[in-house]
């Protein structure tokens, strides 16, 4: 192998440091998205600053990548809006209505089901905050409701890896043309549910008994047209698959036309009361957590510096050298997403192996989607609603891993042994 050369050291150096202190924003208390932004820039400063006299080239690279990173970024800047649409309506606290149960395992599957279904039509994320808020009205404060918490994360996880909307990384394959709608659903939804399934077996064993009498739930007080906007959202997100397919236009296109539709609906039904200003558009916008869209940027944005750099196609190389299997390949970077951020993880894949060498749906792709997405419930830092669910519960690192991250282990690798089964 070629030795690096001085930029190329400097390159990977910023980017390790610069991922290092990412993974550490809850020791430093440095927002992890002004690091991603910092570091993505640098990354381009130092290839136009090595390949100066390439400038044209550069630029026509940073052009391309912007293009394609400007897709993930309206998708999700639309989506996060339309969730949080819904939201503001308390469209969601109609789920409430429908839990009644005392059986503390049935309430375990009952809530692992729905969040399953619930995160393949949002993000894993926002339906981790609605599951466990709902949660937190239902089981008391103790170990049994963190246990329950914890087959929440799981459960979303695994829903989210089996549609192209579920998760963010899930979401990037599809827009980058490695996975299509139709055959991601197909090939993981089996494997996905098989992770879901195991995982509550392991953790059930844990829940005995019932509780005295079925807790009362606070009176649903939706906004008014809640109950309109949750159905109009939700039918805008499972559109967004349907719009791809049948005009051929990228996914961003159908989020931005569900976005449209959302909004002149809760123009033409509020714009004649002051009171409900804050239900319209402009304010909900205010809502959304951008930091979050624009760590995605960041991140994208370094990830395909190195890419340019050519660092990820040498890394390519050697994995191919060291491993050999892909199968091995995207396993391992399931088990390192439970350590690392997997939307970098994902975007160093998709640059590392091209469609050539991995056409759209292989088994490559699919494996990578599946284990990018639940490889992250394993450790309680893995992924955005394991540390969503950290922040509300006050959850302990190790007490995770002791109590639901085995079960998320054993689980992830029963679901790929069912993707191997019926592959």
């Amino acid at each position: 192998m070629v030795p690096f050369n001085v930029y190329e050291w400097l390159m990977i150096f910023i980017f390790i440091m610069g991922y290092f202190l990412i993974t550490i924003e809850h020791v430093t208390h440095i927002s992890k998205t002004s690091i991603a932004l910092l570091m993505a820039i640098l990354c381009w400063v130092v290839q136009f600053i090595s390949y100066a006299d390439t400038k044209e080239n550069n630029l026509s690279y940073l052009t391309e990548h912007m293009a394609n990173i400007s897709q993930v970024v309206f998708f999700l800047l639309g989506a996060l809006t339309i969730v949080e649409i819904i939201n503001v309506h308390k469209g969601f606290q109609l789920i409430s209505q429908w839990v009644n149960i005392q059986s503390k395992r049935h309430l375990l599957w009952f809530i692992g089901f729905i969040t399953f279904f619930l995160s393949a039509i949002l993000d894993n994320l926002t339906t981790t905050i609605v599951m466990v808020t709902l949660l937190r009205k239902l089981v008391p404060e103790g170990e049994e409701r963190l246990l329950m918490g914890g087959a929440i994360v799981i459960a979303a996880n695994a829903g989210g890896a089996w549609t192209p909307i579920g998760d963010v990384t899930t979401t990037m394959l599809w827009i980058g043309g490695q996975i299509s709608t139709i055959q991601i659903m197909y090939a993981l939804f089996l494997p996905s549910f098989a992770c879901l399934i195991t995982a509550n077996l392991i953790l059930s064993w844990s829940l005995k008994g019932s509780y005295p009498a079925p807790k009362e739930v606070e009176a649903v007080e939706v906004e008014p047209m809640g109950k309109e906007i949750f159905w109009l959202g939700i039918t805008s997100l499972i559109f967004v698959p349907i719009f791809k397919i049948v005009t051929g236009l990228p996914p961003f296109m159908g989020i931005i036309f569900g976005l449209g539709l959302m909004w002149l609906m809760t123009d033409l039904v509020h714009n004649r009361y002051e009171e409900r200003e804050h239900l319209r558009v402009p304010q909900v916008i205010t809502q959304i957590d951008v930091s979050s869209v624009l760590f995605f940027l960041g991140i994208l944005l370094a990830v395909d510096a190195l890419h340019t750099a050519g660092l990820l196609d040498r890394l390519a190389k050697w994995m191919d050298h060291t491993m050999g299997n892909p199968n091995v390949i995207a396993i391992a970077i399931g088990l390192v997403s439970a350590i690392v951020d997997n939307v970098p993880l994902v975007a160093a894949t998709m640059r590392m192996y091209s469609l050539n060498q991995y056409p759209q749906d292989s088994s490559f792709w699919n494996l990578i989607a599946y284990c990018a997405g639940t490889g992250g419930s394993i450790l309680v830092i893995g992924s955005a609603a394991g540390v969503a669910f950290m922040g509300l519960e006050r959850v302990q690192f190790f007490w995770y891993l002791r109590r639901v991250g085995i079960a998320a282990f054993i689980a992830y690798f029963a679901g790929i042994g069912v993707y191997k089964l019926f592959e």
